[in-house]
Parts: structure tokens; sequence; C-alpha cells
């Protein structure tokens, strides 16, 4: 566990640190056509397989878009879409899209008794630490640590994210890998859990 947490404070350092581009979130709607076949016009994707952007940290997105340009993250689907846009554009998106209002969603009453006590809690037999230390109680993230935003993300979404994570598919978490060692103490039920009470946090 404080293994972990020195891990924390080493990524919160490493994102503070990145991206210093100022974005312009009007310049960002005016390319932002291209996104809302997948994220929507708002940036609240209608399918539950893709992320909605809407409300997201800028910081935050501004990484990924700059993780997924330069192949430290893999998204088949967004193969070829940023190669031709430079770090401002990219900013301008982030802008955008962290400006506007995200849907929220509901969580699955099934199990978000189990996904509220992962997220709150953690697991102390595990050493699975509760979520709240960087996505905050409500989840509305870090946005100036580059901490995500997770309230009413897609359960579909989440899930997937936390899996690759496990499985080490994605990578992008920082030198300190805190999600890969998060997601790592995980199991299926678990994800799908903390997944679905995310889903309906707000």
């Amino acid at each position: 566990m404080n293994k972990l947490l020195v891990s924390l404070v080493l990524t919160l350092g490493f994102a503070t640190s990145a991206h210093a581009v100022s974005g312009d979130a009007e310049a960002g709607q005016a390319n932002a056509a291209v996104c809302g076949a997948c994220h929507g016009a708002d940036g609240n994707s209608p399918a539950p397989n893709f992320p909605k952007l809407a409300g997201q940290g800028e910081r935050y997105l501004l990484k990924q878009m700059t993780d997924i340009k330069e192949g430290r993250r893999n998204v088949v689907e967004m193969t070829g879409l940023l190669t031709d846009l430079d770090e401002q554009d990219l900013a301008d998106l982030a802008a955008y899209f962290s400006s506007q209002t995200q849907a929220m969603g509901a969580a699955d009453p099934t199990l978000a008794e189990r996904g509220e006590a992962i997220y709150r809690g953690g697991d102390l037999a595990t050493g699975l630490p509760s979520c709240t230390g960087c996505h905050s109680p409500t989840g509305k993230g870090n946005p100036p640590a580059g901490f995500p935003h997770l309230a009413g993300q897609h359960a579909t979404y989440t899930a997937k994210q936390l899996t690759d994570f496990r499985e080490g598919n994605r990578t992008n978490d920082g030198d300190a890998a805190i999600m890969q060692t998060v997601a790592s103490r995980l199991s299926n039920k678990d994800i799908a859990a903390v997944a679905a009470y995310i889903q309906g946090l707000r």
C-alpha cells in the first residue's frame, strides 16, 4: 500500500508537468465535427463503447489525444484521425469538450452496492486502494493533476479500460503504472461492479 501511495505522488508530479498549451474552446468546436460521429456533437456519446468526453478534465483529454497520436495509447477506432492535428488543435478540442455538460447515467442496482464498496473503500485484503483518492468521492476527478472525471461514464467503456489496464493492453498511466497496479487487483466481477457504480455516480 505504501508503495502505491508513493507511486500516486510520483504520477501527480508527472501529470502536472505535462502540456503548457492553452486551448480555445471556440476553435475546438470548429474542429470537433469528426469527433461527433462517435462521441456525440457535445461530447455525450450515445454508444456505450465510446467514452463521454463532455465535462472531462482538459489536461486529461489533451494527454489522451497526444498519447493516441504519438502511439502511447492504442485505440483502433482513432487510427489516423489525429494525424494532421498539431498540439494547439488538440488543446482546442480538449478545451471544447471539457467545457460541455456531461449527461448523467444510471447504475445497475444489482451491481451498485459492491461497486460502491470498492470505489469508496477499496479492499484491504488485496491492497486495493479506494478510487476516491484520485477521482474524488463524487467522481469528478482532479483536473489540475490530470486524474479523469469518472462520474456518469458508460459502464461498458469503463470496464474495458480497467480490463485493458489489468491485461497490459493499456499502459499510458505514467511510469508509476498506477492504474495497471490497481486493475491487477480487480476480478472481472469487481470491474463490472465498480464500472456500474461509476455510471450512476453524480
